[in-house]
């Protein structure tokens, strides 16, 4: 098992990282710095995130840094091949429903397409008002990037979790519970090599503060997704919600989940 573990505030959560080995503790400083920038940069919350300044230019070219457009271009991708069950354009329901905060730029459309995001190489743009939120992906993204922070620094097994969207990587082996929409704890058995994610359906509250837009039911649901990476298990998971039951593992299954 990793030797050292560190759990710290940061992406609206707490995340714990752990690594094994010599070079565990500079791991960890590259591991929690790469998720503080993953922060600044793709935060709703934040009003001078790449994300708000894009959200509050629509229809202006801005130069983005490479990071950005990569997360931007994955997110855009998913919308398109999920067919809108993942959609990257709702964040302007999320505003009105005082699910997000509004930093400006109103009047804005409720939802969009993936054709209303557009990207270059080194720019993106809004074709119409719309609200992108990166926060269905952009979690699962920065696990991801921390765990190769980690394996940049000579860490060889370990784990990132951040609020239950979580990658562990080499020999590391992990248990893990979910815990359910009444409060209870299922567990899920042992994870090693794979990422996995859960997201809760119905109304928002103090323990479970997301929602998801276009969710298949109005129960009170949980869902978790395996994968390979954990941007990937994190956007599925709303793929889950929002498909049809009869539907919702092939759906998944075809996105490349679990």
């Amino acid at each position: 098992m990793p030797e050292l573990r560190r759990m710290r505030p940061v992406l609206g959560t707490y995340v714990e990282v752990a690594a094994g080995g010599a070079s565990a503790e500079a791991g960890m400083y590259a591991a929690f710095a790469s998720l503080h920038d993953s922060h600044a940069r793709w935060s709703f919350h934040e009003p001078d995130s790449e994300l708000s300044q894009l959200n509050r230019q629509p229809g202006v070219e801005l130069g983005l840094s490479r990071g950005s457009l990569r997360l931007l271009r994955l997110a855009r991708a998913m919308t398109l091949a999920s067919e809108g069950l993942f959609n990257c354009t709702v964040g302007g329901a999320l505003v009105r429903r005082g699910l997000l905060p509004d930093h400006g730029a109103a009047p804005w459309l409720d939802t969009g397409v993936a054709e209303d995001l557009q990207l270059t190489h080194t720019t993106a743009c809004l074709r119409r008002p719309v609200r992108i939120t990166l926060d269905g992906i952009a979690k699962g993204y920065a696990v991801d990037l921390a765990v190769q922070a980690l394996r940049r620094s000579g860490v060889v097994s370990g784990w990132v979790n951040a609020g239950g969207d979580l990658r562990v990587f080499g020999d590391a082996e992990l248990p893990v519970h979910r815990r359910e929409a009444h409060g209870g704890l299922a567990p899920l058995g042992r994870v090693r090599a794979c990422a996995l994610a859960s997201s809760q359906t119905a109304a928002p509250t103090a323990a479970f503060p997301g929602f998801i837009v276009g969710a298949s039911t109005n129960t009170a649901c949980v869902f978790s997704v395996m994968a390979r990476s954990a941007w990937r298990a994190d956007a599925l998971t709303k793929v889950a919600a929002a498909a049809p039951p009869e539907e919702r593992a092939a759906r998944v299954a075809r996105l490349g989940g679990h």
